[in-house]
């Protein structure tokens, strides 16, 4: 029998729930990378226990904005202004930016060098950074065919577009729920992220309108 639900034990979120697909994308020479990049760069060798690598924090935030998601999509918690911009529940198309925002949130460090953002400047050419590698990785070929094998097939353009926000893809207009789901990842707009957001709030959110 195939097994089509996978767990991944977790000290802080206990398991981390994925599927088959989604497996795929952890399994991946692009994300199996992250097991050997520290979270806070060279801060192990002041505090020994800062020890965590890129590997567990993207599996975490991955957790975090699915159960973000869950909450801020849920019809009694939404807001007048931005009822009729939220799929609804249950819908596929509820289920499949779901799935986006958890790919998303999965692969927005890809592009994370050694030694985090404390080298980032002297490693890379003039005008990149990591964001724009993993904008790179998402689009790979290698990671494209991952995408178009899910079910339903994600696009590689919707996950880069949660994954980096605004700030990075600073030519391209986002709609509303773009925004807004980019947002639970990036924090750009309003300065909130999945680490430790309450989620509600988020609820309210909209191009040009704060957070309350």
């Amino acid at each position: 029998m195939v097994k089509r639900t996978h767990e991944i034990r977790d000290p802080i979120h206990t398991f981390i729930r994925l599927d088959t697909d989604e497996r795929r994308v952890v399994d991946s020479p692009a994300f199996q990378r992250l097991r050997d990049i520290h979270q806070l760069a060279l801060t192990y060798l002041v505090y020994p226990g800062a020890t965590h690598r890129r590997f567990e924090h993207s599996l975490g935030v991955m957790e975090l904005a699915s159960r973000v998601y869950d909450v801020v999509t849920e019809p009694a918690h939404l807001h007048d202004k931005v009822r009729d911009i939220v799929p609804q529940k249950g819908s596929q198309e509820h289920l499949w930016w779901r799935r986006a925002l958890r790919m998303a949130a999965l692969c927005h460090d890809l592009g994370h060098l050694p030694f985090s953002h404390a080298a980032e400047k002297d490693l890379l050419p003039d005008g990149w950074n990591h964001e724009h590698i993993t904008v790179e990785l998402i689009r790979s070929p290698g990671m494209k065919e991952i995408w178009q094998g899910m079910t339903p097939p994600l696009r590689a353009e919707d996950i880069v577009r949660l994954a980096v926000g605004q700030k990075t893809l600073r030519s391209e207009t986002f709609s509303d729920w773009e925004t807004i789901l980019s947002e639970i990842i990036v924090g750009d707009a309003f300065g909130v992220r999945p680490h430790g957001l309450p989620s509600t709030r988020l609820a309210s959110c909209r191009r040009g309108l704060r957070c309350i």
